[in-house]
C-alpha cells in the first residue's frame, strides 16, 4: 500500500505485506525494490537483531541460515528466526547491501519478548505465531472459492511474483480479514506498536522513500491512520527485559519444513527454492530434469520421453483443474503417473521436494567461545556438520581417525548428540568405529548451554564428566564415565573418576555390579595403547575388582529364578570375555575352580550349569572326557528332563560349534532327547527349539546331516582331503594378524 504525500517533501511510506519463506513474495519485493529505490528499507525483525545484519553480504553467509536469540542466564530460553534463498526478508537484507542502502529490524525486540512470561507453553519455551487470530488465508481462500489455502495463495502470489499490483491486492485482504477477526493478541499489539514507532523514527531521520517489509497480517497495522505515537508508547511501557545474545547459525531446508519457530511450517522449502529460481514458463520442464537425474542416480528408469511426457502431464492436470499454472499437487501427480512410482516419489519427496540443503556460517560471525572451538576442531578434523544422516567409517590407529573419534566423543560427554556409534558395525573397545552423524540446528543451543562448562570442547567435556562422576551413585554409572573419559582423550578427567569408582568398588557388596564394570575396564586396557590413553592406571582397580569378583562369584549364582539366571548366563560369558582381552593371569587358575565349583553345585540353575561346563570346554579347563562325564550326569535318569533341558540351552545356546566337531557329545544329546517320555519331550520341545533355534542356518544344516549318518566332521575341526599348502598360507595370514611370529 502507498501513502500518497500531499507534495514533495513529505515521505512515501510502501508497506509490502508478504508471507514469510514465500518464493513469489521474495521476487514481488526485489521487483518493487528495484522500481522504487527506497532510500531506506525496514524489515520485521527484532530490533536488537540489527547489528547482525552487517554480516549480510558475507561470502560465508550462505541461506539457509538463522538468526538464533537467547538468553544470556538461560540459553535454552532461544528463538529461532531463519531465512531462507526465497525468504522475503532475506532478499530485503540482500538488495539493501546490494545497493548501500540502510537497513532497520523494526520489530519487538528479543530482549523484551524473551522476557515476556505471558505467551509460553510449559516449559518456558516462547510460542511464536504470525497470525493469532486463525489463519488468515483460509479465510481469504474461502472467500475465492478453493478449499485449500496453500494452493490457493501459491496460485495468486507465490507462482506470479507480480510487484507492487500484488502487495497492494494483499494489504486490501488483511484489511478486510482483520476487520471480521480482529487485531489479535495483546502480544501482537506490543509487536505493532513497536513497528509503527520505529516507521515514525525513519521518518523523522528524513527519509523520503521508505519501505516496509513486513508479514501481510501487519499491514493494516502500519497504514494509515495509525494510533498516535502516545498511545503507543503507552502500550510499549512497563515491558520486562532480559538480556540476549544473537548469532547467526546454519539453518536446513528440512528444518524449515517443520512446523517450529518463527516463521517455518513450510511443507516443500526445496520445491519453493526451485520455484523462486526459475518462476518462468520453463521452470516445470527445468523441475522433471532434476526428477529425472535424481531417478537415474538411484538406478531408476527416466528417459528424456519420461521428462516431456511429465511436462506435458502437469500442464494438462493444472488446465483441468482450473490452476493458472501447474503447482506442487499437478508436478507430483503428473511423476507418479509416468516415470516415479511409489518409491520414487518418496525419493524426489525427501531430496527435491524437501530437500538437506544446509546453509553457511561466516568462522568469525559472533559465537560463544565454546561454540567457536567447536567449530574449529570441526575444520580441523575434517568433519563439517550436515543435516542429512551420514555413515563415517574410523580407523582410530591413524591420526585423522583418532582425532575424529576423540572429538565425537567429547560431544558425546557434553551430551551434544551429533553422532552415534551404529550397533553390530563398531565397537568403543576396537580399532574402528561406525558413527551415524546428523547435525540439527536446535545442537547450537545445546552447546550455548554448556558454554559455562569451559570455553573449549575438551575443557567444557572433562568438566562435564566430572559433575556426573560427583553425582552418580551406582559403581556401573561411574565405570560408563570413565570409559567416556577414555575414548574421549581427558586424561585430567580420568584420573579423578579413578579414585572414585576405586573407593566405590571397595564399599561396593553387589557382586553383580561389580561384574557389569569389567567388560568396559577390560576394553580401556585392552585397546589404551591404540588410542594413546592412560590405560595403564586402571589395571590396579581392574585387579581388585576381579579378584572380589571370584570370590562372590559361587554365592552370586545359587538360587535363581529363570530370569536371573539367563542374565547370570551373559555375565559368566563376559566375565571370561574380559578375562581373556586383558590375558589376566586368574584366567588359567582361580577362574576355572570357580567354574568347576558353579558347574557342580546343585543348587545352581541348569543354564548357568551349563554355561559354566562349556566355559570350561571353551578354556582349555575340561577336555572332552570331563565335559562328556558332566553332560551325562545332566542327562541321567536321575535328572528332571526341565533341568536336563536348560543345562543343554546352558551348553550350547548361541553357537553350535562345539556338537559340529564333538560327535560324542551329539550323540549324548540326540540319545537323551530320543529317550524322553512322551510327556516329557512334549514339556521340553520349546526349551529345546529355542535353544538349537538360535544356531546359525549352516550348523544347524549340517547337524541335521550328521544325525541322519550323512556327513562325517572330523575331530580336529576340518574336512577330509585337507590342502596343505592353502591351510600353511591361511596360518600364515592369521600370524601376521595376531603378530605372532613364525
Amino acid at each position: 500500500m502507498t501513502v500518497s504525500p500531499a507534495s514533495r517533501q513529505v515521505p512515501v511510506v510502501h508497506l509490502l505485506g508478504v508471507r514469510h519463506h514465500g518464493p513469489g513474495s521474495a521476487r514481488s519485493v526485489v521487483r518493487v525494490l528495484d522500481e522504487l529505490q527506497p532510500d531506506v528499507v525496514l524489515v520485521e525483525l527484532p530490533a536488537d537483531c540489527e547489528s547482525a545484519l552487517a554480516w549480510v553480504g558475507h561470502a560465508q553467509l550462505v541461506p539457509p541460515v538463522a538468526l538464533l536469540g537467547y538468553v544470556l542466564e538461560r540459553p535454552a530460553r532461544a528463538e529461532f528466526l531463519p531465512f531462507a534463498e526465497f525468504s522475503p526478508e532475506w532478499q530485503a537484507f540482500t538488495w539493501a547491501v546490494r545497493n548501500r542502502v540502510p537497513v532497520r529490524a523494526i520489530d519487538l525486540p528479543l530482549t523484551n519478548s524473551l522476557a515476556d512470561d505471558v505467551d509460553t507453553d510449559g516449559d518456558g519455551e516462547l510460542q511464536l505465531a504470525d497470525h493469532p487470530v486463525g489463519d488468515p488465508l483460509a479465510a481469504l481462500a474461502v472467500a475465492a472459492g478453493d478449499p485449500d489455502p496453500e494452493r490457493w495463495w501459491d496460485d495468486v502470489i507465490e507462482h506470479r511474483g507480480d510487484g507492487l499490483p500484488a502487495f497492494e491486492a494483499i494489504a486490501e485482504a488483511m484489511s478486510a480479514v482483520r476487520g471480521e477477526s480482529g487485531a489479535g493478541s495483546w502480544r501482537e499489539a506490543r509487536r505493532e506498536a513497536h513497528m509503527r514507532q520505529a516507521l515514525r523514527r525513519a521518518v523523522a531521520d528524513d527519509f523520503q522513500r521508505i519501505a516496509v517489509v513486513c508479514g501481510a497480517w501487519h499491514v493494516p497495522a502500519l497504514g494509515e491512520p495509525m494510533p498516535s505515537a502516545v498511545v503507543d508508547a503507552r502500550t510499549l511501557r512497563g515491558l520486562s527485559k532480559v538480556k540476549v545474545g544473537v548469532s547467526w547459525v546454519p539453518w536446513t531446508h528440512r528444518r524449515l519444513a517443520s512446523a517450529t519457530g518463527y516463521g517455518a511450517g513450510v511443507r516443500s522449502p526445496g520445491w519453493y527454492s526451485h520455484v523462486f529460481r526459475h518462476p518462468g514458463p520453463t521452470g516445470i520442464s527445468r523441475w522433471f530434469v532434476r526428477a529425472g537425474r535424481l531417478l537415474r542416480e538411484r538406478g531408476m528408469s527416466a528417459s528424456p520421453e519420461h521428462l516431456i511426457a511429465a511436462t506435458r502431464t502437469a500442464e494438462a492436470l493444472a488446465t483441468l483443474r482450473l490452476r493458472p499454472r501447474p503447482g506442487l499437487a499437478e508436478v507430483l501427480d503428473a511423476a507418479d503417473t509416468v516415470m516415479a512410482g511409489s518409491t520414487g516419489l518418496a525419493l524426489i519427496d525427501r531430496e527435491l521436494i524437501v530437500g538437506d540443503t544446509i546453509g553457511e556460517v561466516p568462522d568469525d560471525a559472533p559465537q560463544v567461545p565454546l561454540a567457536r572451538d567447536l567449530g574449529a576442531q570441526q575444520r580441523r578434523v575434517r568433519l563439517r556438520p550436515a543435516a542429512d544422516a551420514q555413515t563415517v567409517e574410523l580407523d582410530v590407529r591413524k591420526p585423522n581417525g583418532r582425532a575424529r573419534s576423540v572429538l565425537l566423543h567429547r560431544l558425546c560427554a557434553l551430551d551434544v548428540a551429533w553422532g552415534v556409534v551404529e550397533a553390530g558395525r563398531g565397537s568403543s573397545g576396537t580399532f574402528r568405529e561406525t558413527w551415524l552423524l546428523r547435525w540439527e540446528p536446535e545442537l547450537t543451543i545445546r552447546v550455548i548451554e554448556l558454554s559455562a562448562y569451559g570455553t573449549t570442547v575438551r575443557g567444557a567435556a572433562a568438566n562435564r564428566l566430572l559433575e556426573r562422576a560427583a553425582e552418580a551413585m551406582t559403581l556401573a554409572d561411574m565405570v560408563q564415565i570413565l570409559e567416556t573419559a577414555l575414548l574421549a582423550d581427558l586424561p585430567e578427567a580420568v584420573q579423578p573418576v579413578v579414585v572414585r569408582v576405586e573407593a566405590q568398588a571397595a564399599h561396593d557388596p553387589d557382586v553383580v555390579q561389580l561384574i557389569d564394570t569389567l567388560g568396559p575396564l577390560a576394553r580401556a586396557l585392552r585397546y589404551g595403547d591404540v588410542r594413546g590413553t592412560d590405560a595403564p592406571s586402571l589395571r590396579r582397580v581392574f585387579d581388585g575388582l576381579v579378584v572380589r569378583v571370584l570370590a562372590g562369584m559361587l554365592m552370586s549364582c545359587r538360587s535363581l529364578d529363570d530370569d536371573a539366571a539367563a542374565s547370570m548366563v551373559d555375565r559368566l560369558t563376559a566375565v571370561q570375555a574380559a578375562l581373556a582381552l586383558t590375558d589376566h593371569p586368574l584366567r588359567r587358575t582361580e577362574w576355572p575352580a570357580v567354574l568347576m565349583l558353579v558347574a557342580e553345585r546343585h543348587d545352581v540353575h541348569g543354564l548357568v550349569q551349563g554355561r559354566a561346563s562349556r566355559l570350561l570346554h571353551d578354556g582349555g579347563a575340561w577336555n572332552r572326557a570331563q565335559v562328556g562325564h558332566r553332560l551325562s550326569r545332566a542327562l541321567s535318569v536321575g535328572t528332571s528332563p526341565a533341568v536336563g533341558a536348560s543345562f543343554v540351552e546352558g551348553f550350547v545356546a548361541g553357537s553350535g560349534t562345539v556338537l559340529l566337531h564333538d560327535r560324542e557329545l551329539l550323540d549324548l544329546i540326540d540319545g537323551w532327547v530320543s529317550s524322553l517320555a512322551p510327556d516329557s519331550f512334549v514339556a521340553t520341545v520349546p526349551l529345546l527349539r529355542r535353544t538349537f533355534g538360535s544356531f546359525e542356518v549352516a550348523e544347524r544344516r549340517q547337524l541335521g546331516l550328521l544325525l541322519a549318518d550323512q556327513v562325517s566332521v572330523s575331530g580336529d575341526g576340518f574336512g577330509a582331503g585337507v590342502d596343505d599348502l592353502r591351510a600353511a598360507a591361511g596360518l600364515e595370514t592369521v600370524r601376521q594378524l595376531l603378530g605372532v611370529a613364525r
